[in-house]
């Protein structure tokens, strides 16, 4: 029981941060209209589309053919959902070091 509660609870947090005050105040926070987290969704989707099918195909080319079904997984399997908050997480203690540095 208690493991339900705390499933919950972590999807009551998780889902709290999707209400629309809360995604205001970041992106307010954060830099005008929230430049920041548009150039690591687009960038993320560069990597994600363009640049992991180019190495599944130089690893099907070189290392082994079997790379080379990788190249529509990497179309197909998204990872925004895990990629994009960690870029974000990395870029916030980035911009904070280098606030702290001046």
């Amino acid at each position: 029981m208690k493991f339900i509660k705390w499933i919950k609870h972590r999807l009551a947090h998780k889902l709290g941060h999707l209400k629309w005050s809360k995604l205001k105040k970041v992106l307010k926070e954060h830099g005008k209209f929230g430049t920041s987290l548009v150039v690591i969704i687009v960038l993320w989707e560069i990597i994600e589309d363009v640049l992991f099918p180019l190495l599944f195909a130089l690893l099907g080319a070189y290392v082994h053919p079997s790379f080379y079904a990788g190249i529509p997984v990497a179309w197909v399997f998204c990872l925004h959902w895990l990629m994009v908050p960690l870029m974000w997480r990395w870029w916030i203690k980035f911009k904070k070091n280098k606030k702290s540095d001046n």
